[in-house]
């Protein structure tokens, strides 16, 4: 396989909007990823495109037509993307909408008195949806506690919490607060050896933008991804679910088709940007090998996304050129510690004696967009255990560069003294 290499990453950035550039702001690096990545100009152009049509699906004329033979075309390319050979797809609110839904019809589906298992590392997507269904399905909610020290959990910390009754269980792929990951198929099958009727509900939002889904070889229930996050945009989520969570009793219109979790009318083209964004994919894993099957190609580019995003945050947390990394600065400290194989292209880190939201707005002022992340709803279940008020989150994505992150270490450096 082949590296991004500088040739490479010029022609990558070409393809997204805003890459450098802020209307409102000038120029600026984009180290804000996790918050909701770069935007394909052809997914602005096909957003445009479909905005205009005012046909619906499923009536008997050409446009009506084409539109289902995009939004048939946009799954097929989902479903090869995401390696998922059964089981179905259908678009949502957005991905804490469709986190919710399969939470509560899996609770809602099972026995009353069973586990609904989670983590104290999920996004409270998940965390929420477990505490409200499964006691409005008379179960208990039971989290496994992540490792602070390295911000993710192994499946020995779920293996230990697992139970006959486990009936419904939550995963995040990764963090979006700590940015590590979590082998996903190692902890389903610490759960399936236990409970093997347990619905398995993945969180793969912070995940998607790293390429690397492979949902046949995870033995799960259910992955949810906001397109947003992975070069589409908002205004909905995207969800795979296994045949036999399509079979639990859900909201559907009366004599409807039993299977349907989709829920009215959707935009077909929110179905149209998936295919660019999997056209896109399929594109890189070109540029980075000499295969012509297109499941290889997604896998291809997914290494080469992950490969790229190692050397920046090594750039980052080592040094690049003259400059000095993050671990040499003494007064800039990281969550999830320096070297970790389970981080994916983020960050976290704090300085002594300046206020992160203060480190944020002064990047910032800089032309470095970063993002703070405080002691609340959404990330004080990492920054509790740690004693943190806050953090600062740098996100990058494969399209960032060395000279973005130079920039940023000469700025930060500037800061921390």
């Amino acid at each position: 396989m082949k590296s991004i290499d500088q040739t490479l990453l010029v022609n990558i950035r070409k393809k997204f909007a805003q890459v450098d550039h802020c209307p409102q702001q000038g120029p600026r690096v984009f180290f804000e990823n996790a918050g909701g990545a770069l935007t394909l100009n052809s997914v602005v152009e096909c957003s445009a495109l479909y905005a205009s049509i005012p046909d619906n699906q499923g009536r008997d004329n050409p446009a009506s037509h084409e539109l289902v033979r995009v939004i048939n075309k946009a799954k097929d390319d989902m479903r090869v993307f995401m390696n998922a050979p059964g089981g179905q797809f259908f678009v949502g609110e957005s991905g804490s909408e469709l986190l919710f839904r399969l939470i509560s019809n899996a609770c809602l589906g099972t026995p009353e008195g069973g586990v609904v298992l989670g983590s104290t590392l999920e996004h409270p997507a998940t965390r929420s949806a477990c505490d409200r269904w499964a006691k409005i399905a008379r179960q208990s909610h039971v989290l496994v506690q992540h490792d602070g020290a390295t911000g993710t959990l192994e499946p020995a910390a779920y293996a230990a919490k697992v139970t006959k009754d486990t009936q419904v269980a939550t995963i995040v792929h990764t963090s979006p607060v700590t940015g590590m990951s979590v082998d996903v198929a190692a902890v389903a099958a610490e759960i399936r050896k236990v409970a093997p009727d347990c619905f398995i509900i993945v969180d793969g939002i912070q995940h998607a933008a790293h390429g690397r889904i492979d949902i046949a070889s995870y033995d799960i229930d259910g992955y949810v991804i906001s397109p947003y996050k992975v070069f589409s945009r908002h205004g909905y989520g995207f969800a795979w679910i296994s045949d036999r969570m399509g079979a639990l009793p859900h909201d559907c219109l009366i004599d409807g088709p039993a299977d349907n979790w989709e829920m009215g009318t959707r935009d077909t083209g929110a179905y149209a940007t998936l295919s660019e964004v999997a056209a896109y994919f399929e594109w890189l894993g070109e540029q980075v090998s000499d295969t012509t099957d297109r499941r290889e190609k997604f896998v291809a580019a997914g290494e080469a996304i992950h490969a790229q995003e190692k050397a920046l945050t090594d750039a980052m947390i080592h040094g690049t050129g003259n400059l000095e990394g993050l671990a040499e600065m003494e007064k800039v400290h990281l969550i999830g510690g320096v070297d970790n194989p389970a981080r994916e292209g983020l960050v976290s880190l704090y300085v002594d004696g300046v206020p992160s939201v203060d480190v944020v707005a002064r990047l910032n002022a800089q032309g470095i967009r970063t993002h703070l992340r405080k002691d609340d709803h959404y990330s004080g279940n990492i920054l509790k255990p740690l004693g943190l008020a806050s953090c600062v989150r740098v996100s990058m994505c494969h399209y960032n560069s060395a000279h973005e992150v130079a920039q940023f270490l000469a700025a930060l450096k500037t800061i921390a003294e």
